[in-house]
């Protein structure tokens, strides 16, 4: 229903074309087809062990299949749409938060090579790791412990060069309070409406009609994961990701809340990119998972992060 078929691996593609039909791919199994086009590997976690996706293999014949079965209208086909711009900003770790990184990650190092791991313990190492590129993270006691950072700095740089208006996406909740108290203290509240978790079923409709409607408010500050699908921002030219995170699918439709029917000029996306961390990581995972859907799909490998 999002219109991408593949936004984590092209394995994504067999239960939807067994609901279709199950003989459209020509496998009875779910394991038969990812021995085609899946080299697997054995992980040993706890004292069981578990198969995970080493590389993919055969994905020019899986495209031909699909070829035979599927026709696929992209957007830029049908609708004349205004040009996407991308952009990436480096900032660096402050040295408070350089410290916190290297500690954890070393920590995170002992975790995997010590033997005693779990999928769950891998990804909070990774979660903790974005959270102090983001000026926080979570301790094993559930507080949150602040750590200096020049993302926030960054950010109202990026809207000082702004004009008109601005979508906000951060991958934590507490990032986007942050943003929220900071625009407000500078621009005052009648600025920035909010799309987030904590944002009020009853209020969020209000805030997309403020946002479209009202000259006053220039910023809508949220999550992919809440505002990400189906709402119009299209009085935004501007969308800036404070924090990336790895699911795909999210990260192209909350690209698209500005760019459909209705934008008449270029959207800008920025990335803050944290150098040397695990950001780079994330926004590379994001371009391999683009780039073999591309690959899959029949489709020119195109300009994005």
């Amino acid at each position: 229903m999002t219109g991408s078929p593949i936004t984590k691996n092209p394995l994504d593609l067999y239960t939807q074309c067994e609901f279709l039909d199950p003989w459209l791919l020509d496998f009875t199994s779910y394991y038969a087809f990812r021995n085609r086009y899946a080299e697997m590997k054995t992980m040993h976690l706890r004292g069981r062990s578990i198969q995970v996706i080493s590389e993919f293999k055969n994905l020019g014949e899986l495209s031909e299949t699909v070829k035979n079965f599927s026709y696929r209208v992209l957007k830029e086909d049908c609708l004349d749409l205004p040009p996407k711009n991308f952009i990436k900003r480096h900032i660096t770790l402050t040295p408070a938060q350089k410290k916190v990184y290297e500690q954890m990650k070393k920590a995170a190092m002992a975790v995997l090579n010590g033997k005693v791991t779990t999928t769950m313990t891998v990804l909070t190492q990774l979660m903790r790791l974005h959270q102090i590129t983001c000026g926080h993270f979570t301790a094993d006691d559930g507080s949150v412990q602040e750590v200096e950072s020049n993302r926030l700095n960054e950010l109202m740089s990026i809207l000082e060069e702004t004009e008109g208006k601005a979508i906000i996406w951060a991958n934590y909740q507490r990032d986007v309070a942050q943003i929220i108290e900071h625009i407000e203290k500078k621009y005052g509240k009648e600025s920035i409406v909010d799309y987030y978790g904590l944002t009020p079923q009853e209020d969020r409709q209000d805030n997309i009609r403020k946002f479209q409607n009202d000259s006053n408010c220039r910023f809508l500050i949220g999550t992919p994961q809440t505002g990400g699908y189906g709402i119009t921002l299209t009085q935004a030219n501007t969308v800036i990701y404070y924090s990336n995170g790895y699911d795909l699918e999210k990260r192209l439709q909350s690209e698209d809340r500005a760019h459909r029917i209705g934008q008449k000029k270029t959207v800008t996306y920025v990335d803050l990119i944290c150098e040397d961390t695990v950001d780079e990581k994330i926004v590379k995972a994001l371009r391999d998972k683009i780039n073999i859907a591309s690959e899959v799909m029949g489709e020119e490998l195109r300009e994005w992060i």
